[in-house]
């Protein structure tokens, strides 16, 4: 569990979960592709705000384990935006010295995109500026299942004492083990809700719940944000003299 008086002020981790992308469109009369693409372009200027609020780290749900149960054409049509994306960001993004790491299971995505996905991670490993971190068909339950399924095999091949397991040991198996637990979590659209996301690295995270939809969510709105987070009081359960 982090020490509270070894908090900094501001957020070093923000993990933003992109809601509103839909019905953003809807209201003007669009279909909902139209608004993931304008919430793509949106990540830009997002990513670009971090380094002047001192976020070292960005994590972006993109694409869930449940938005599978949409319509077929939505699921196609976001598997062809995510590949455009990743062919068009990622000399924009190496030139700003972003490394990016892609979350969740690749076992449902199509060859040509867990490709790209590869090559920006290759490309962009080396960069030591903004850690960005795209959640793409990922879900909170199956990666603890996931994580949990590996501990057990290791149990099972002698590689593991599971008297030694702890709270310590499984975030060693999850997809987020190089990273750390984010501070803040926001979430747009006006839901209150988390949606599967980042369950074990958010047991104490703060939360945002905004009602901006995400293509109309700014630099200037994560930056109040920020500024919030500032002036809360964060314990961990302790209870400070």
């Amino acid at each position: 569990m982090p020490d509270a008086s070894d908090t900094p002020q501001g957020p070093r981790h923000i993990a933003i979960i992109m809601d509103g992308n839909g019905r953003w469109a809807t209201m003007r009369g669009r279909p909902r592709l139209f608004g993931h693409h304008a919430g793509a372009k949106r990540v830009r200027e997002v990513v670009e705000a971090c380094p002047d609020l001192g976020v070292e780290y960005l994590t972006i749900f993109a694409f869930s384990t449940e938005n599978w149960k949409r319509t077929q054409v939505e699921v196609a049509g976001l598997m062809s935006l995510f590949r455009r994306y990743i062919s068009k960001e990622t000399r924009a993004l190496k030139e700003r010295n972003v490394k990016v790491r892609f979350i969740g299971d690749r076992v449902r995505l199509d060859a040509k995109l867990i490709a790209l996905m590869d090559e920006l991670e290759a490309l962009t490993a080396d960069c030591t500026g903004t850690n960005l971190t795209i959640a793409l068909n990922y879900g909170g339950r199956d990666e603890v299942a996931r994580a949990t399924r590996r501990l057990a095999q290791d149990v099972a091949a002698g590689k593991l004492d599971p008297d030694t397991v702890d709270e310590e040991t499984l975030p060693r198996y999850l997809d987020t083990h190089v990273l750390p637990d984010p501070d803040l979590v926001i979430r747009t659209s006006g839901e209150a809700r988390i949606s599967n996301f980042l369950l074990w690295q958010s047991a104490y995270a703060e939360y945002e719940f905004v009602d901006t939809l995400w293509p109309d969510f700014t630099g200037e709105e994560l930056t109040r944000l920020v500024n919030r987070f500032g002036k809360r009081d964060r314990r961990f359960g302790a209870v400070k003299p």
